[in-house]
């Protein structure tokens, strides 16, 4: 080998051994139940499936982050994910100010919401044209719900002449509910539509009205939770967030599991 060749061979081989390696991905460690169908899931091959899993996917695709997903029970959720057993918490939690005094929380991706469902037969005029209360269909109503919830608390706000009966259980709720006892039900309508409307029970019975989105009453909805002081990270999911909102996403992800979508109909952050 020519002392020429030599020296050529040298310095590319220190060029090569010298050059930097191409940065692994970065890794974002995701909390979620593993058990709350449809939402966070396994299928029958052991593989998670659901809303808050394709949402968790579809972020850390947009801010450049591989995802590992982190089974955690609901109970230690938030103190797992202030231990640092994960980055951010993706379980269809909901934005409430007591949990924001431990956790901060991205805008959110999915609706905290009320809907009525009657029997068709009824013909139910419960709403005007621009979604007001109409009182005049809540007149003698009788309006199953479950004791000491946020429908409580909003039908005595907004429909005070119906008359509401109370449940312990939604079991005895869509009981009635079929049996004639009552005349219509407020519920959670993505609940409503697993456990009864898309089910032989449910033959004959649909919502009525729109889905009732108050904050006063119902929240502001569900977010992906991180710890406190990750400012820079919580701007990333957010601008991620905006992004599926805005281009369908959402609602791509939401038409998988329920015949309506379950998430803000327009972005409701800064960005």
């Amino acid at each position: 080998m020519t002392k020429t060749l030599m020296v050529l061979t040298a310095v590319f081989a220190s060029l090569v051994l010298g050059a930097p390696q191409t940065a692994s991905a970065e890794t974002l460690r995701v909390g979620t139940e593993c058990t709350y169908h449809p939402f966070n899931f396994r299928d029958a091959n052991g593989d998670l499936q659901g809303y808050d899993i394709d949402v968790a996917k579809a972020v850390g695709e947009l801010i450049g982050a591989k995802i590992e997903f982190v089974c955690q029970k609901w109970d230690g959720m938030i103190p797992s994910l202030l231990a640092n057993k994960f980055d951010l918490i993706v379980a269809s939690m909901s934005i409430t100010d007591k949990r924001k005094q431990k956790i901060d929380f991205s805008d959110p991706y999915r609706v905290s919401i009320g809907q009525f469902i009657a029997a068709k037969s009824k013909n139910l005029d419960l709403f005007n044209a621009d979604g007001s209360v109409n009182q005049a269909g809540f007149e003698g109503l009788r309006v199953g719900l479950q004791r000491a919830t946020t429908y409580d608390n909003w039908i005595q706000a907004k429909a005070p002449n119906a008359e509401i009966v109370r449940y312990d259980s939604t079991e005895a709720l869509y009981l009635d509910l079929k049996n004639g006892r009552v005349d219509a039900i407020m519920t959670n309508p993505m609940k409503a539509y697993l456990k009864f409307l898309s089910k032989e029970d449910g033959a004959g019975f649909s919502v009525v009205g729109p889905q009732i989105e108050e904050v006063e009453y119902f929240g502001i909805g569900v977010g992906v939770g991180l710890r406190k002081g990750n400012d820079a990270l919580l701007n990333r999911v957010n601008k991620a967030i905006q992004t599926i909102t805005k281009d369908g996403s959402l609602e791509t992800f939401a038409l998988k599991h329920f015949p309506f979508s379950i998430h803000p109909k327009k972005w409701k952050g800064a960005g």
